[in-house]
């Protein structure tokens, strides 16, 4: 296909005596005063790109910054930005608990469960067991956004998690005795949630992950069918590289943690990288205090 391009290489050197001609040189400089404005924004606005066809759309959300007064003299903070992406939809894998599929623990869908709403989520809570689950200590907090409007918080929003124990293990399925690290938090009015659980641990052929489930409202979050999100966040490599060390906790992350990657992952493998950036959670801390993660959640509602 034949591309065109329009020309606009000419300068007003070059174009005032046609104009002079024309319409005589206080018309054309009468004239060009009055239309410079209007020719310069047409200008900037026909370079061919669409920024919708991009797969994912980042988003900048604004905090408006107050005008000072003529009697302020204080200066004004600068506003507060922030971005966001529509998180990528994944596969709620084979041990979801939602009531998706069955599983050979005391229920297959947790979510119906008294004690289910908790935000320490390291003990089982169905029938008779209450152990603890061990490793190393992860507070998380994730805020739930709106990508379609500027990245506004989600108040009122159901958000369970869950994830293996420290020798990769799910709770109501390969660990059919245990109910620990499964939970359910609503989000406040930031649209966050905070849980306390484990570093996750890294079984053969899956990057080391949390799995997530956001649904509009607590009562809707009695099926995982209802969810208005199914997603996982990846653990960040350093991290994972540090905790692993300690093979006594973690027996066998650490040699199946070195045979896999972001890119060879079946689910985090095909993502972007925004995304990717996006489903990472932020750590601070240490092995011996615990570690602090943070992570946004961008839904387009």
């Amino acid at each position: 296909m034949t591309q065109h391009h329009d020309d606009h290489g000419h300068s007003l050197a070059e174009d005032m005596p046609l104009m002079e001609a024309m319409i005589g040189r206080r018309r054309a400089l009468r004239w060009f005063a009055g239309a410079g404005t209007a020719a310069l924004v047409a200008g900037c606005g026909g370079n061919g790109s669409d920024a919708s066809s991009a797969s994912v759309a980042v988003v900048t959300g604004t905090t408006p910054t107050p005008t000072p007064t003529a009697t302020t003299a204080t200066p004004t903070p600068s506003a507060t930005t922030g971005t966001c992406v529509k998180d990528a939809s994944e596969t709620n894998g084979p041990y979801p608990a939602d009531g998706t599929n069955t599983s050979s623990g005391s229920t297959s869908n947790a979510l119906t469960a008294s004690g289910i709403v908790r935000s320490d989520i390291r003990s089982s809570f169905l029938g008779t067991s209450t152990t603890t689950a061990t490793g190393v200590q992860l507070k998380l907090t994730l805020t739930v956004v709106d990508v379609n409007s500027s990245c506004a918080a989600l108040a009122g929003y159901a958000v369970y998690i869950w994830c293996c124990d420290r020798n990769g293990l799910y709770s109501l399925y390969t660990a059919a005795a245990e109910s620990y690290l499964r939970g359910i938090q609503v989000t406040d009015a930031n649209g966050q949630v905070t849980f306390t659980l484990i570093f996750p641990g890294c079984y053969s052929g899956r990057w080391p992950h949390i799995h997530v489930e956001v649904f509009s409202s607590l009562a809707t979050a009695t099926s995982g069918r209802y969810a208005s999100l199914v997603g996982q966040l990846a653990m960040p490599a350093a991290a994972c590289s540090t905790v692993y060390a300690d093979t006594a906790t973690y027996p066998s992350s650490a040699r199946n943690f070195a045979q896999i990657s972001l890119s060879s992952d079946n689910v985090f493998g095909d993502n972007s990288t925004a995304q990717i950036a996006q489903q990472t959670p932020t750590l601070t801390g240490n092995i011996a205090a615990g570690y602090i993660g943070t992570a946004t959640i961008g839904l387009a509602r």
